[in-house]
């Protein structure tokens, strides 16, 4: 066994898009697990965008990553030692374990994972996080029912194409939009939406929205939000009376600041945000997955069956190597990846 285990950890704060520089590749010994710890050697890991906001020395719901500590991400792999009862060497794991080739946690923070079942990179995506997101944000604040319309952006991630498919199988109209025509191909052909728009092709919102007009002729129930910038601004004004949007990203803004690429200082200026949330009587709910875990079995009660009969498909994106991980993360960001993005270890 190697006694030695590679991580990456944040060597400087990126000043708008991160770039390689804020990254480091480091070398240290490897752990061993003291009472109750689990030592695992991780196959995959998963890139997601919440972690450009662990980047940044912001106020926010968690803390950020200190500079010198190593990058957040949930992984999963096989126990090569353990001390305790609950892992034998041999059992495959998921744990929040970071950019790494190796981790050692408790193993009450541990799940134990079973490969019969299905491939354990969908702990990462379709069934775990991501999909997870995506089925909570809309069963708990979409409140969707049969015959609405619902939109959804960054449709083929593993958020939206989870909302997309379930809201579909609700007897929703499902329209997503996505960056690139192959991307907007993937959302009807493999996820079944009714429609799919490529907002790269539209200079502005106000573009985007004269085809989202279009594709949703009786307006927006559910807005999925995932992205803010100009989907958003192309999006509000055509929201239903009693319509609802989940928030549970905004992508756009994560690295550009400001309204984000492609929107303008109207429809997204507060007076005009407010005016629509009040006359429209819409219900606008943040959330942030982490306090919903208690949910989470629920989840896999009801999608996992769906994921094994092909009722809920998904796509996964691996990079290869843990030294690529920053290269991937930042395509990430700029939407260059196409379905989960994860990162394979061995």
């Amino acid at each position: 066994m190697s006694t030695e285990m590679q991580q990456i950890v944040l060597a400087s704060r990126p000043d708008g898009a991160p770039t390689p520089e804020n990254f480091r590749l480091e070398s240290s010994a490897l752990p061993q697990p003291g009472e109750g710890e689990v030592l695992v050697k991780l196959h995959y890991m998963s890139l997601d965008p919440y972690m450009r906001g662990r980047m940044d020395d912001a106020k926010s719901y968690a803390a950020p990553v200190p500079i010198g500590g190593r990058m957040e991400a949930g992984g999963v792999g096989e126990v090569i030692a353990s001390n305790s009862p609950h892992f034998e060497v041999g059992d495959f794991a998921f744990g929040m374990f970071g950019w790494t080739s190796h981790g050692c946690l408790p193993a009450n923070e541990l799940r134990k994972l079973d490969p019969k079942q299905g491939p354990i990179t969908a702990a990462l995506g379709v069934l775990g996080m991501p999909g997870f997101t995506g089925w909570h944000g809309l069963s708990a604040y979409g409140r969707p029912q049969a015959g609405e319309t619902l939109v959804v952006a960054a449709a083929t991630g593993p958020v939206g194409s989870m909302v997309g498919q379930l809201a579909k199988q609700a007897g929703l109209r499902v329209v997503g939009i996505a960056g690139g025509a192959d991307k907007c191909k993937m959302a009807v052909e493999t996820f079944g939406f009714d429609a799919c728009l490529d907002h790269r092709a539209y200079p502005d919102a106000r573009a985007l929205r004269q085809d989202l007009k279009e594709a949703c002729p009786k307006g927006i129930d559910i807005y999925f939000e995932n992205v803010g910038g100009k989907v958003l601004e192309a999006v509000l004004p055509m929201m239903n009376p009693n319509g609802r949007i989940p928030i549970c990203g905004m992508i756009a803004w994560y690295n550009a600041g400001g309204l984000g690429e492609g929107a303008s200082d109207v429809a997204l200026t507060g007076p005009n945000i407010w005016r629509n949330v009040l006359v429209k009587f819409l219900s606008v709910n943040g959330f942030i997955i982490s306090n919903h875990f208690d949910r989470y079995p629920e989840f896999l009660k009801e999608v996992a069956p769906m994921v094994a009969k092909g009722e809920v498909r998904f796509v996964e994106d691996i990079a290869e190597g843990l030294e690529n991980a920053p290269t991937a993360f930042m395509s990430l960001l700029k939407g260059g990846n196409t379905g989960k993005q994860i990162v394979k270890l061995v």
